[in-house]
């Protein structure tokens, strides 16, 4: 099955909505955690859900023997979801309370969706992990914790899920607690939250459970309005991709010329010195635009339409950056990989690499060690990874790449690969 290509770059935010009391997270675990119910659990406390979209639900529920309402059947729209009872793609749901907006990624628990688990939570800003409190924490749940971490989602809150069917045990819950604490000591998280609920009954959910009086935290719901809004962006300085050149065939604009793509990270105004790449050359911005008027300043992840006051060469794969803090320009690049093909890596094999709007051919020339993803071990003698496996590698690309470290801009620190014979996506990599 072919993997779409993501542009400008699979971890790149598509969501062109940038506000103080917005809050994007994903939902992560293994299969049959409860992620999707629990999904279905927000939506329906919180009033998101339409009469005749309960009214499916309840049919759905009906006709698949169960004597409850089962909210998973929100987030699974697909027939093979619904079907088999697991998530396979990346189901994206909103929902708003008085007090904040939300951007939810309902991402799949299987180890075969891996890809799509990274795709949901690579523009996220929260990451929810579930554990079902009678199976403690398996492979998958590591996994997708060092997957959050790689990914630099900057906060975790780990959901100790069916609670309900261990008889709300406190000692349940702190032993999942210590165990994974123990594991994410590796990864460097400072800020990781644990609550035990039941989103099938609807416990610590959006209200206070009365069956786990020893809890003394927050419900879930009460959690994600009081997280604090936290730029994931540490780069200040312009990263401008542009994606095509804008010459209107109207003759009333036969002098318009402007590079239209966006802003990856900083701001932009009229009169500010930039610096295109790859030529090389300084300019001044004249105007910035879109299509309802002209703009007095441009902020990350706005897409614009940029004009120059000289009549550069700038066309698409090009970048504007600022002319003062350039990007890092380089052929050799040091990044981790996340292999999402069937087909093992192969080194020094002829890749596509897919950077922001820029798009050049790779090898993939030594993979320094794979990442083991239940005891972080580093396996320095590894030749290859497989589907799902991570490792550290050295690419080198025939063109120079415009790039930044990806802690510090994800939109210019990370990339795809993409096999140039099927076109199908086989690697994330965030650069190093």
């Amino acid at each position: 099955m072919a993997v779409a290509v993501l542009e400008p770059g699979f971890l790149s935010a598509q969501v062109g909505v940038d506000s103080a009391d917005l809050l994007r997270f994903s939902t992560a675990g293994s299969v049959d955690d409860g992620k999707s119910t629990l999904i279905g659990r927000l939506l329906y406390e919180t009033k998101q859900i339409f009469d005749d979209q309960l009214e499916a639900v309840e049919r759905a529920s009906k006709q698949q023997g169960a004597d409850y309402l089962n909210l998973a059947l929100l987030t699974d729209g697909l027939r093979a979801e619904r079907e088999q009872g697991i998530t396979i793609d990346v189901a994206y749901r909103y929902f708003a309370t008085p007090r904040r907006k939300f951007i939810i990624a309902d991402t799949p628990g299987h180890v075969q969706y891996t890809r799509n688990m990274v795709t949901g939570a690579s523009t996220s800003d929260l990451a929810l992990i579930l554990v079902d409190a009678r199976n403690g924490v398996v492979e998958q749940t590591r996994r997708h914790a060092l997957l959050n971490a790689l990914l630099g989602v900057p906060r975790l809150v780990v959901c100790v899920n069916k609670m309900d069917l261990v008889g709300y045990s406190e000692a349940a819950f702190e032993q999942i607690r210590a165990e994974l604490s123990e594991f994410l000591v590796g990864l460097d998280l400072q800020d990781v939250t644990y609550i035990p609920l039941s989103a099938l009954v609807g416990d610590n959910v959006v209200e206070t459970s009365a069956n786990m009086s020893w809890y003394s935290g927050p419900p879930l719901l009460s959690c994600l309005e009081d997280v604090p809004s936290q730029a994931r962006q540490r780069l200040d300085a312009l990263r401008f991709t542009v994606q095509w050149v804008v010459r209107p065939l109207s003759h009333e604009y036969h002098d318009y010329r402007g590079s239209a793509g966006q802003l990856a990270a900083g701001s932009v105004r009229p009169g500010d010195e930039v610096l295109v790449l790859p030529a090389g050359l300084t300019t001044t911005v004249t105007d910035v635009d879109m299509l309802d008027g002209a703009l007095d300043e441009a902020v990350a992840p706005l897409s614009v339409t940029m004009r120059l006051a000289d009549h550069l060469d700038v066309s698409r794969g090009d970048m504007v950056c600022s002319a003062d803090e350039p990007p890092r320009s380089s052929s050799e690049l040091d990044a981790t990989l996340c292999w999402l093909g069937s087909e093992p890596l192969r080194l020094d094999a002829p890749y596509l690499i897919q950077h922001t709007t820029r798009r050049v051919r790779a090898v993939v020339s030594h993979l320094r060690f794979r990442l083991d993803p239940n005891t972080l071990e580093q396996h320095e003698s590894a030749t290859t990874l497989r589907l799902n496996e991570i490792g550290q590698a050295a690419l080198r690309t025939t063109q120079p790449l415009f790039h930044d470290a990806y802690r510090d801009c994800r939109a210019t620190g990370s990339f795809i690969l993409i096999d140039p014979a099927s076109n199908n996506t086989v690697a994330g990599g965030m650069i190093r």
